[in-house]
């Protein structure tokens, strides 16, 4: 059986292309790694061709794009065998609609709010505009509606083997409402000419069968389509008769009117910008959030992972979206106890492993929810960046960015900007629905009723923009401390802004937040909507936060991109060793959390991160290069209509450059992906392009740039002159990421292991991360390298990627045999003086009986020439003090003498920057050399 708490994970991204099969086929490899549990993207039933797995449209059922259930047994069957778990990646905030493939919303749209699932979906039936019914708004049209009309790319359509109606656009599919199909047959008959016909009297039979507009019902429908299927002769009439509904029948505006009749009204996708009536996954259309609170939804959508579990085929979950539900804290115990329920009684004992994707502010803790063990990493992922940072070289890169710019980027100012026009645009429905709830509130209690709506949209989004993290966790009625002091914070920032005399409506606001409107002594306010508007606020603030921080101002501020991270803030400073060791013990509160580098939604690879972040040990170097290839390159620019690419983005272009640049020089590939990602940077930034409104001549003159940036006859002097630059922060990169895998392995936390990256990972953004792996190559170097690795050899050879490779298995090895220690051991930082005692991290991960010290290098620059030469330990003037440990074993130098004492680190350190011992208190016998 595998570990309760996993040793080391692996994420792999299944696809069609990589299904069940294929990930059966890697189970050897990654046990020779050491990984305990494979961690898996989503492989319930997905839409048809899904890249990512995450718009599922049906919980009961495998991917069968993947291989389907008997492939899917088989991959268990492997893992079995290798006693490694399985971790599947879940999606309880949303699902994939549209299309045809989602029978829950399909039903929907045919039944509406009498659909029993209709509740499943979070849908304000009442604010579609101009409908005194209420309905759904389908923005799926590429056109205006009456062009769509107008050029018949709505059809009508008849399903012979079901009996049922539809309205076709291209893939989408509209059922139409049964108590409609009346006219629909009359109309088809007539059109036909077919009311003598044994089918046509049949079918107008049939038509007349329900006079009560409300009928057929549900209950009564199947039965009245299996008759209309019945009729001998029936589809062919009906398919000649269909022509009435088709543009230059005699009557243009018969499907309009029908359509109109629906539960839903068919728009131009740009209309969800303003009518938008169901929640999203952010501003995806086709990804509808669930109202997973509701708890038959919750158990249908639980019902297939939970006899996963019962079966004991699924060891974990990583919860995808977390901050999208109503209440986490309700879904997390609710979820745990159905977990416990369904397990084996023998498994109970021990805790089912459940990770929340949750991205933490500067400071902020994880939010208490039960069963989950903490986060899934990216909090980890900046806090060893900015350890590894050289924050001395900082002023001069904020100069450089400044000078290049004409201006001094205020980035809280940028976030600002970003969540206005997120409000303004994409979010604009959502926003819009909340204020209104507002203004019900406000209207509801005399006090109040003067508050104006366009006063109460005021300062709910000064609320929004100045809020500080992703979400509060109010739920129940109770508001913690910490979600109290969030909301009077953020309401004092905003009144620091608020321009007119009515501050009462942030008072009134703030009272509406911290639920103190309906606290025990006040009357008047309805506690349902006060509650509701809370609920809903919070499920808005986390996608605004992420769509105008990482997807707009991340791609607006460019000083130092390997800063430009999910879960970081560009312009937080480096962290000191001491720093580090305080979060570090910190991090023992949620020991099993994941420790991520890398993740499918990183902006770029772990390592091509660590080479930019080499950047500021080369600041001056840096300075000098960029302003010569600006020069240099400045007959490469478009001057109209306007720069192109702006200083802003030649300077990113470059940056990127040095994260991805290949040993070997520019390739056709390269040039392709750089395209490729400068484009999504350029839309993401949303200045002067965007997803929604493209810049098609601003974009291929940067796509342009870029071709003729690495184009050899073109920028033969630039090539050469940039590749010496990037050998240097190659080497360096190298060095960081090496300190970085090591941190990742043996800090408090679970390490995964993004696919691929146990070799150098230099991807850009998505979609460039999910490149296929060639998994082959790394199965014969791990088999070439051995048990007993040739470190000076590797270290050489250093460009190839095996040397991060073999230390990957060595430090996940040493967390399997040491798992106590990791699991459940103390965190103790070491001592460290001499001149370069600044260039050294080292601590203790101590446990009952055995511990294991850690020491890791940084700031390499100085040590190695500018990165002209590999480190020599020799260099690093320092020592480490082992207090009263005992080493027992040198983990990745076994004939290494055993230090003790005060040690100095060129004695710790062989060719890696790293060195990791296995150690016993000095009260107890050292162990066997080796062991």
């Amino acid at each position: 059986m595998p570990p309760a708490v996993p040793s080391a994970t692996y994420r792999l991204q299944l696809s069609a292309k990589v299904g069940f099969d294929d990930a059966a086929a890697l189970v050897p490899y990654l046990k020779s790694l050491g990984i305990s549990h494979l961690y898996a993207s989503p492989f319930l039933k997905a839409r048809a061709g899904s890249t990512h797995g995450y718009d599922i449209v049906d919980h009961d059922a495998l991917n069968p794009e993947f291989g389907g259930d008997a492939a899917f047994e088989r991959l268990s069957q492997a893992l079995a065998k290798a006693d490694i778990g399985l971790i599947l990646d879940f999606v309880p905030n949303h699902m994939g609609v549209g299309y045809a493939d989602n029978a829950w919303w399909l039903d929907v749209l045919e039944w509406g709010p009498k659909s029993p699932h209709a509740a499943s979906f979070d849908i304000a039936w009442e604010t579609l505009p101009y409908r005194p019914n209420g309905g759904l708004l389908i923005p799926i049209l590429g056109k205006s509606y009456g062009e769509a009309l107008d050029d018949g790319d709505l059809v009508l359509k008849y399903d012979a083997t079901e009996g049922s109606f539809s309205v076709w656009y291209f893939e989408h599919r509209l059922p139409i409402r049964p108590n409609r199909y009346g006219d629909i047959l009359k109309t088809v008959v007539a059109e036909a000419d077919a009311a003598d016909s044994a089918a046509g009297r049949a079918l107008l039979a049939l038509a007349v069968r329900f006079p009560d507009p409300n009928e057929p019902t549900r209950e009564h429908a199947p039965a009245f389509k299996a008759d209309i299927a019945a009729v001998p002769g029936g589809a062919e009439v009906i398919e000649r008769g269909l022509v009435a509904y088709q543009p230059g029948a005699a009557d243009p505006t018969r499907l309009h009117r029908l359509l109109e009749r629906q539960h839903y009204r068919v728009a131009h996708w740009r209309v969800a910008f303003d009518d938008i009536n169901y929640r999203r996954f952010f501003d995806i259309n086709d990804l509808a959030g669930l109202r997973i609170e509701h708890l038959p939804t919750f158990d249908a959508a639980h019902r297939r992972v939970l006899a996963l579990i019962g079966e004991g085929r699924l060891h974990g979950l990583r919860l995808d979206h977390i901050d999208g539900l109503l209440d986490p804290a309700q879904y997390a115990r609710r979820l745990s106890r159905v977990v416990r329920a369904a397990r084996p009684p023998k498994a109970r004992a021990q805790p089912f492993y459940i990770v929340a994707e949750k991205i933490l502010a500067e400071g902020e803790p994880m939010p208490a929810l039960p069963g989950v063990a903490g986060t899934t990493g990216y909090d980890v992922l900046n806090v060893i960046a900015r350890v590894l940072l050289d924050d001395a070289g900082m002023p001069r890169l904020d100069a450089l960015y400044r000078d290049i710019l004409g201006e001094r980027q205020d980035f809280e100012r940028i976030v600002a900007d970003a969540k206005m026009r997120v409000l303004e645009t994409m979010l604009a429905s959502e926003f819009t629905v909340l204020c209104r709830l507002l203004a019900r509130i406000a209207a509801g209690h005399w006090k109040s009723r003067d508050f104006t709506f366009e006063r109460l949209r005021a300062a709910l989004r000064a609320y929004i923009v100045h809020f500080p993290v992703y979400r509060t966790y109010i739920g129940g009625g109770h508001v913690s401390a910490e979600d109290r002091a969030h909301i009077v914070a953020t309401i004092a920032r905003a009144r620091v802004r608020w321009f007119g005399p009515d501050t009462g409506v942030l008072d009134f606001l703030q009272d509406v937040l911290t639920l103190d409107l309906i606290a025990p002594g006040r009357v008047g306010h309805s506690s349902a909507r006060v509650k509701h508007f809370s609920g809903k606020v919070q499920q808005l603030t986390g996608p605004v936060m992420a769509k105008a921080l990482e997807d707009t101002a991340f791609y607006r501020y460019h000083r130092l991109l390997a800063l430009n991270e999910v879960g970081g803030e560009p312009v937080l400073p480096a962290l000191s060793p001491g720093e580090f060791d305080y979060r570090m013990k910190a991090r023992l509160g949620t020991p099993h959390a994941m420790t991520a580098t890398a993740t499918h939604d990183t902006k770029r690879g772990e390592d091509a991160r660590m080479r930019i972040l080499a950047i500021a040990e080369l600041a001056p170097d840096w300075e000098a290069a960029v302003r010569g290839w600006r020069s240099r390159n400045e007959a490469l620019i478009a001057r109209k209509p306007q720069r192109a690419p702006s200083d802003a983005h030649e300077y990113m272009l470059y940056q990127a450059l040095i994260g991805v640049w290949p040993e070997g020089g520019a390739d056709a590939g390269l040039i392709e992906r750089m395209q490729t990602y400068a484009v999504k940077a350029l839309r993401e930034g949303k200045q002067e392009t965007s997803w929604h409104n493209p810049n098609d001549a601003y974009e291929q003159a940067v796509t342009g740039f870029l071709a003729r940036l690495l184009d050899p006859e073109t920028s033969r002097d630039f090539l050469d002159d940039f590749a010496a630059f990037a050998r240097r922060t190659a080497l360096l990169g190298a060095l960081n990421s090496l300190a970085q895998l090591t941190l990742k392995a043996t800090v408090p936390g679970v390490p995964d292991i993004y696919q691929g990256t146990e070799f150098w990972d230099l991807s850009l953004v998505d979609p460039d991360n999910r490149r296929a792996v060639d998994f082959a190559a790394r199965r014969e170097a791990l088999d070439t390298i051995g048990e007993t690795p040739d470190w000076d050899a590797l270290a050489a050879a250093w460009t190839d990627g095996r040397v991060k490779l073999a230390l990957t298995r060595r430090l996940l090895a040493l967390r399997r045999s040491l798992a106590e220690v990791f699991a459940t051991g103390g965190y103790e930082p070491l001592a460290v003086d001499g001149p370069h005692a600044g260039h050294l991290l080292a601590f203790a991960r101590t446990g009952r009986r055995r511990s294991v010290v850690v020491v890791v290098g940084r700031h390499f620059a100085p040590l190695t020439d500018g990165g002209r030469r590999w480190l020599d330990p020799a260099a690093l003037d320092a020592s480490v003090d082992l207090g009263d440990l005992r080493v027992t074993a040198d983990v990745l130098r076994p004939a290494a003498p055993l230090p003790s004492g005060r040690v100095p680190a060129a004695v710790l350190l062989g060719p890696l920057p790293v060195a990791v011992l296995t150690a016993a208190p000095a009260s107890r016998p050292a162990a066997r050399r080796g062991s």
